[in-house]
């Protein structure tokens, strides 16, 4: 079983990362103050022209980090007020973050740089990666999207444990099996005779309330069309199969694995981060449908009871879930732990395994194989990276974004728009400052666990490249001070040091 953790990458912990010393002889004789608010204002740009080229989320994100970077005068770089005086001046247009994907493709491996090619980051890298902060082990991975030329590597081929970014695996996995327009469904069944309902879950956690009450409305009306006043109703949940519990056990962070729960089995009105959970998410959702249907004019006749719709009965309800994509996205923005479990387990269906852990580890590490990716010491155990025993490479992360980032996989590219914008929103929100060089430039899935720090994602260079980076840190003590390290790195790639 793995180790409980205390609130892993759901929630950024900390404060939030500090500024770091400049680079010298990169931006020329611009001033470090001038250079510092142009690229927290263009990096935003950027990062919005990005939001803004992928559309909404059917779960309204997207246009809620739209309406974030247009609704306010003075938004800059970071969360802050419009008024702020202290704040950058409002973005100017720019092209989006992803534009450089329309360069050459990234191939079917990263190559290494040519001789002289990596003069500079070594002498960036090397010295940030010696901070005690980060641990007793340490790897890093960077690679030139465009080329799939690797430009740095440390410790690439070591396999660690990765906290939250094995949902960058998880994620590339389900598009690829599935396709970023798949939606999972949630249905009724009413038997031959109309005198009972199953409610049907697919594995969609994010079903909520508004949801289940349009199933009940639906199927209340084609009840009564039958003049069925009353029926008895089943719930069935069978689409699952396995342990229940994660291995780490009942936690806040997590609920029950069930094909059948109401807004991720949350006993409170939160949408994101550690919250209370239902031990029985597939009988309160059944319980809630009870209710709705009572209020559409349909009684129900005793409790729910768990079990599969007779072999004649048809469909009268059906809701889908939001698209594969932007279930990816929320699942990477929130760093959602119930999302990147069903992802797992939607991956293990469509691969004909058992919708379990283990038959989710066989299809997800089916699906990177297909990418002809380093695989040598993985070990995808869960879909969430809350377990220790996920194992992955820096190679492997950095090369999965920037197969994500490759035209000749079009399928993979929600991946890169459901990653956090440094400053600006999900798990890296608090992380970076107005005034940090990698505001807005940054994009990038967080990974926490105790011991374990870890960020990986793509950041534009001051070359125009777009890079696919992975950090990978472990026997940490400090968090904070591990975060801080880990975004002074991410940093230095980018906007450079000041």
């Amino acid at each position: 079983m793995a180790e409980p953790v205390e609130r892993p990458s759901t929630e950024p912990s900390g404060t939030p990362g500090g500024t770091i010393a400049a680079r010298p002889g990169v931006r020329g004789a611009v001033n470090d103050w001038r250079f510092t608010a142009v690229s927290a204002v263009v990096g935003l740009a950027l990062a919005a022209g990005a939001v803004l080229a992928a559309g909404p989320w059917d779960s309204g994100q997207r246009k809620a980090e739209r309406d974030r970077a247009t609704a306010a005068g003075r938004t800059g770089g970071a969360h802050h007020d419009g008024g702020d005086p202290e704040g950058p001046a409002p973005a100017p247009r720019a092209p989006a973050v992803l534009a450089a994907l329309s360069a050459a493709g990234t191939g079917t491996g990263a190559k290494n740089a040519p001789a002289g090619a990596t003069r500079d980051l070594p002498a960036v890298l090397d010295p940030l990666l010696k901070n005690d902060a980060l641990g007793t082990r340490r790897a890093a991975v960077v690679i030139d999207t465009a080329t799939g030329v690797r430009l740095y590597g440390k410790g690439a081929d070591a396999p660690m444990t990765p906290a939250s970014t094995v949902k960058i695996a998880t994620t590339v996995a389900a598009l690829g099996a599935l396709g970023p327009a798949h939606r999972i469904p949630t249905t009724v069944r009413a038997s031959d005779d109309l005198r009972t309902v199953t409610l049907v879950g697919g594995g969609d956690p994010t079903l909520d309330k508004a949801a289940l009450r349009a199933l009940a409305t639906e199927t209340a009306r084609a009840l009564k069309t039958a003049k069925a006043p009353s029926v008895r109703l089943r719930y069935d949940a069978s689409a699952y199969s396995g342990p229940a519990h994660h291995p780490i056990g009942p936690n806040e962070n997590i609920a029950p694995m069930s094909a059948l729960m109401l807004n991720e089995g949350r006993l409170d009105d939160s949408a994101k981060g550690p919250a209370p959970r239902s031990e029985d998410p597939a009988g309160d959702a059944a319980r809630a449908f009870a209710g709705y249907l009572d209020d559409a004019g349909v009684t129900t006749k005793g409790a729910p009871a768990p079990g599969r719709a007779a072999e004649k009965s048809r469909t009268v309800a059906t809701h889908l879930s939001a698209p594969l994509s932007g279930l990816v996205e929320r699942a990477l923005t929130n760093s959602d732990n119930d999302i990147a479990e069903a992802l797992a387990r939607q991956t293990a269906i469509a691969a004909g395994q058992p919708a379990d852990f283990k038959g989710g580890r066989r299809a997800v590490t089916a699906r990177l194989k297909k990418l002809g990716l380093p695989l040598k010491g993985v070990n995808i155990a869960d879909g969430s990276g809350l377990d220790r025993k996920d194992k992955v490479t820096a190679a492997l992360l950095a090369g999965l974004l920037a197969r994500a980032a490759d035209p000749a996989h079009p399928e993979l590219r929600p991946v890169l728009t459901g990653l956090p914008v440094a400053g600006f929103s999900g798990t890296l929100s608090s992380r970076y400052t107005a005034r940090a060089g990698g505001t807005g430039f940054i994009r990038a899935k967080t990974g926490t666990l105790t011991g374990v720090n870890s960020l990986a994602g793509t950041v534009v260079d001051t070359r125009g490249r777009l890079l696919a980076f992975a950090f990978l840190a472990s026997g940490t003590t400090a968090p904070a001070e591990a975060q801080k390290a880990l975004d002074a790195l991410a940093t230095a790639l980018g906007a450079g040091r000041r």
